[in-house]
């Protein structure tokens, strides 16, 4: 017991400074309880003192490679897009269709309105009443000439008046003939055959007339050779139709710019119906076909997801100034590019919201 006590003594005074104070033992005085136990402190704390330092030069695992808890099954945002999982855009229900090449001119916009067939049929009507009453008059003065000079000669009185009645008809015929051509534009399909089959189509109400007023300066020198007509608020593939002739109208006096007339035929425009009219102004363009279902609006500006890679969706902006029956017509994608066309609000979700699951 001794010997263990000594080595004991040994090996702490070696660990510990000069200056500290002696044991008892060294002092030639026996150790007492006390004194132990203050020797056992002092070398737990130097033990502690070494271990310290070693213990704070553990690395500490970095973040990136511990996956917080609660994100296995959800969507990752990454830098400009959405990262899905197969399992995640079948619950979503993506669907996703390949942008086709078209082609489409630039175009201005104007405001159309469907002329009623009752003022058509008036105007015709008065045409219609003068020639008649032209012929006949034009045929009683003919038979009055014919007589001239035989047993059955008409009185000098009488070939006078009919000459006077003649002369009225032939210029209330010819009154009614301009003013339909001054009401209807002097470029109509008809011109001077007040007895065409567009004109009688027109006033019996087969096929609709519309007056056409785009703004001042839209159009340029352009004249229009067809323009395009769509029903105010509708935005559905297939809803324009397009007007079988067009020619110049006079000036509209309440709204400054370029008026035209147009025949529709076949269209389920009504009469009185106020109509969106396009007609194109420049070159045709090459670009892509957005389906109106592909686009979701974001910041006041319209925006659709295009699939960059297999399940990494990414936001685009196009613009809508350009409208087609099938969609806009954009040149900011490339053909072939594949556009969500189903649940785009579900990916705009994912986007604003990373730990939203799929619905």
């Amino acid at each position: 017991m001794e010997v263990l006590r000594g080595a004991h003594m040994s090996a702490t005074r070696g660990a510990m400074p000069d200056h500290w104070p002696k044991l008892p033992e060294e002092v030639g005085g026996p150790a007492t309880p006390p004194a132990r136990e203050r020797t056992a402190r002092v070398c737990t704390l130097l033990c502690c003192l070494l271990l310290l330092p070693m213990v704070g030069c553990r690395r500490a695992p970095p973040a990136a490679e511990a996956a917080p808890s609660g994100t296995q099954g959800k969507s990752v945002s990454k830098a400009g897009g959405v990262q899905l999982e197969p399992q995640e855009i079948e619950k979503a229900g993506i669907v996703t269709v390949a942008a086709a090449a078209a082609r489409h001119a630039p175009e201005s916009t104007g405001f159309a309105v469907v002329i009623t067939h009752e003022a058509i049929a008036q105007a015709l009507a008065e045409v219609s009443n003068a020639a008649a009453a032209a012929r006949q008059s034009g045929a009683a003065l003919a038979r009055g000439r014919s007589l001239a000079g035989t047993t059955g000669a008409m009185p000098i009185e009488s070939l006078q008046a009919a000459e006077r009645q003649a002369t009225v008809d032939q210029t209330a015929q010819l009154l009614a003939q301009r003013r339909l051509s001054a009401t209807y534009g002097q470029d109509a399909p008809w011109r001077d055959n007040f007895t065409s089959p567009e004109l009688s189509a027109l006033s019996s109400g087969e096929i609709k007339l519309a007056r056409v007023t785009f703004p001042l300066g839209a159009l340029g020198s352009a004249q229009p050779s067809q323009l395009k007509f769509s029903h105010l608020g509708s935005d559905q593939a297939g809803s324009s139709f397009a007007s079988v002739a067009v020619w110049s109208a006079p000036a509209d006096a309440s709204i400054p710019g370029k008026s035209f007339f147009a025949m529709l035929k076949g269209s389920d425009a009504v009469e009185g119906e106020r109509l969106i009219a396009r007609a194109a102004v420049g070159a045709a363009e090459s670009g892509v076909i957005v389906p109106f279902s592909a686009a979701i609006v974001r910041g006041g500006k319209y925006w659709c997801y295009i699939e960059r890679q297999p399940g990494v969706f990414a936001r685009a902006e196009i613009d809508i100034s350009a409208p087609t029956d099938a969609g806009y017509f954009v040149t900011s994608i490339a053909p072939g590019a594949k556009i969500v066309t189903v649940s785009a609000g579900e990916l705009l979700a994912h986007e604003l919201n990373p730990g939203t699951e799929a619905e």
